[in-house]
């Protein structure tokens, strides 16, 4: 499967890449594919748009730096991204259940996105849940 092939490089990609500010542009350029094909092809494999996958890169790195660290949240926050310690608790509550600092007095990192790699690594197609998500094909 061609599209399988261009998903496994997209995340492979990112995963290469964590500290870097990757778009859908960057990505493209660096994968020789047109951006719409891109985020169509991962759209269709993973059931979730690249947008909101390297959204939950960013805040599962920013989660274990708080559950393993005293950085302080404001500048994790914009380690990850967030102009505003604001934007990113919203962002955390929605994807994590909790704000960044009950996050952090629980102390214990637990990774969301891993399944995903895991998934799109076998050969054959296999649907699971992911708590609060819709089905994810992989």
């Amino acid at each position: 499967m061609m599209s399988r092939t261009v998903t496994g490089k997209i995340l492979a990609c990112i995963k290469a890449h964590p500290e870097q500010n990757l778009t859908l542009e960057r990505l493209a350029e660096e994968l020789h594919y047109s951006k719409f094909y891109l985020a169509r092809t991962f759209k269709e494999d993973t059931g979730v748009t690249l947008c909101k996958y390297i959204q939950g890169r960013r805040l599962e790195a920013a989660a274990r730096k708080l559950a393993e660290t005293r950085r302080p949240v404001v500048e994790i926050a914009l380690e990850a991204g967030y102009n505003s310690q604001q934007a990113f608790t919203r962002a955390f509550r929605r994807e994590y259940g909790c704000t960044p600092q009950r996050y952090r007095k629980i102390g214990v990192f637990l990774s969301k996105r891993d399944r995903l790699s895991q998934c799109m690594s076998r050969q054959k197609s296999v649907f699971f849940s992911a708590p609060g998500r819709s089905r994810i094909a992989a």
